[in-house]
């Protein structure tokens, strides 16, 4: 039997920027937070680098704003890059408060007999500004943050529930178009509730799952740009997806990403026979923005037909890489790989989705009462190319930013009341989730081999063909069929990776992210890449 449930707030995501929002909003107000998975399986965990702020004294708020303007190819909202990067410090000091282990630098003694913390540098970075714990920040986070949420009465942690679509006035064809709250499926029950609240937020990461080969876990399927663009918001730049140049190349490897710090620290990138190749692409070698490395990494193995490069530190103390990398060192050794005396196969993979769903400075979309944080916001900040450590950077500052907008309505909006229920009445039960996995199989393959780092308009039009036949038969299959966990994921990746070839064929110019040898050149004026769904709840 479903199930109807209430809270001030309702977070779907449970990662760094949904905890953030969580513990941000007053102790008074009720809060769920949902996670489709179990609670550490979102990109957060994952992250190895760190956060980029402006936390040296050599360093200042003017070179950041500059670096990241500059990784992102003219498309960066200066506004977005200025607030980001003027709060940044405060949102670590947030982080360092909440007991998050950054990693100390024992070499510089303070004034006050403590340490200062140990920052490195990252690819488009002219400063070391990258606040660390170890090679493992991403998990050093997610577990503070969610040790001091279980701290918390008032918020409620729910795992293994599934986030279908949002509830708005205009679905339910009532005066208004604010978001009312969520229909969720419940994975225990089977049962698809109902989560009425004041205030929604999307925190449901990116998408790069839509490729076949990525660096990001398994849930990355772009629900929450999916689930807000059907509920009518705009999306944005939606075309630029960053492929990590350098993931674990190995059969068991799965997506196991090493860390652009390596590169940071010294690492280089060469040929199967040894030879260095980055300087022929970028006078920055191997410290160019990842777009750039991404496709030199791609350009040299299409050109020699081989299936890696490789990643090569162990010319560093072998005492240095095991303090600074643990995890990467660790995670290789599993392979039979040994980083601190042989280099490592490496291939580029999708890792991060710069655009996503359009955002105010507070996260409020065009959907009253519904916000969205994180990678799955287009906030202006990445532009054509998001610079390294700034995602979670955007993350924190953001969440702070949307919680404190929601503080300020909350004498102003009352709790949904009525909401129907999950109507199941005319679907069965599936005998053919072969189709879905088939159709997740094909779907994947098409868009790494048409739009992935290399496009052309045809590869576009083959995708835009294929898609819309998927999109059809998944209309068909939600129609007729009880939800699951596979299908909402398919459902939801097939209408993002649209949005994705749409913004594609719009853009007729190369410009960071997006690399189209039909058009090589980039145009004068960079301008975004907006779309706007064509009616509300399509």
């Amino acid at each position: 039997m479903s199930q109807h449930h209430q809270h001030d707030v309702l977070v779907i995501g449970s990662g760094a920027a949904g905890l953030t929002l969580a513990l941000t909003l007053p102790e008074h107000l009720r809060i769920a937070v949902l996670s489709k998975g179990n609670l550490a399986n979102g990109s957060t965990y994952w992250a190895q680098g760190g956060v980029a702020a402006v936390l040296d004294d050599t360093d200042t708020i003017e070179s950041h704003v500059e670096d990241t303007l500059n990784a992102g190819a003219g498309l960066c909202r200066e506004e977005a890059v200025r607030f980001t990067v003027e709060h940044s410090r405060e949102a670590i000091q947030w982080l360092i408060d909440q007991g998050v282990p950054f990693t100390r630098d024992d070499q510089t003694a303070r004034e006050d007999g403590g340490f200062e913390f140990h920052l490195t540098r990252e690819g488009g970075h002219s400063h070391r500004r990258i606040i660390h714990a170890a090679d493992a920040t991403g998990a050093a986070i997610f577990k503070t943050l969610l040790e001091q949420a279980r701290l918390r009465a008032n918020i409620e942690m729910l795992e293994q529930h599934v986030a279908v679509d949002l509830i708005t006035e205009r679905k339910l064809d009532l005066a208004g178009e604010r978001c009312l709250g969520a229909y969720v499926l419940n994975r225990a029950s089977g049962e698809v509730d109902t989560y009425g609240a004041r205030f929604v937020i999307l925190a449901t990461g990116g998408a790069a799952k839509v490729y076949l080969y990525t660096s990001n876990p398994d849930g990355a399927c772009g629900d929450g740009i999916a689930m807000a663009w059907r509920a009518g918001c705009r999306v944005g730049n939606l075309e630029f997806n960053q492929f990590h140049p350098t993931c674990l190349y190995h059969p068991q490897a799965k997506s196991f990403l090493v860390t652009e710090a390596l590169r940071g620290e010294g690492a280089l990138l060469k040929l199967p026979g040894g030879e260095r190749f980055m300087q022929r692409f970028d006078a920055r070698a191997e410290l160019a923005p990842r777009d750039i490395v991404a496709r030199a990494i791609d350009h040299e193995m299409k050109r020699l037909g081989v299936d890696c490069v490789y990643l090569d530190i162990s010319h560093k103390p072998a005492d240095f890489i095991k303090a600074h990398f643990p995890t990467v060192y660790e995670r290789c050794l599993d392979f039979g790989i040994d980083i601190t005396r042989e280099p490592i196969p490496v291939v580029p993979a999708a890792h991060y989705t710069c655009g996503g769903v359009l955002v105010e400075q507070t996260g409020q979309t065009d959907v009253p009462g519904l916000y969205a944080i994180g990678e799955t916001s287009f906030t202006g900040l990445h532009g054509a190319n998001r610079m390294a450590s700034n995602s979670l950077l955007e993350c924190f500052v953001y969440a702070r930013a949307a919680a404190a907008d929601i503080v300020q309505q909350l004498d102003d909006v009352g709790m949904p009341t009525g909401l129907p229920c999950w109507d199941a009445s005319q679907v069965t039960d599936s005998d053919e989730d072969v189709i879905i996995a088939h159709n997740w199989d094909e779907l994947r393959r098409f868009m790494w081999d048409y739009v992935g780092i290399v496009r052309t308009n045809k590869r576009l039009q083959r995708a835009e063909h294929r898609v819309r036949l998927l999109l059809d038969e998944i209309d068909e299959f939600y129609s007729n069929y009880k939800v699951s966990r596979d299908l909402i994921e398919l459902r939801n990746l097939a209408q993002v990776a649209e949005l994705m070839i749409r913004s594609a064929m719009e853009r007729k110019e190369s410009r960071g992210l997006h690399y189209t040898l039909d058009y090589p050149q980039q145009l004068p004026e960079a301008k975004d890449t907006i779309l706007q769904p064509p009616t509300y709840g399509d």
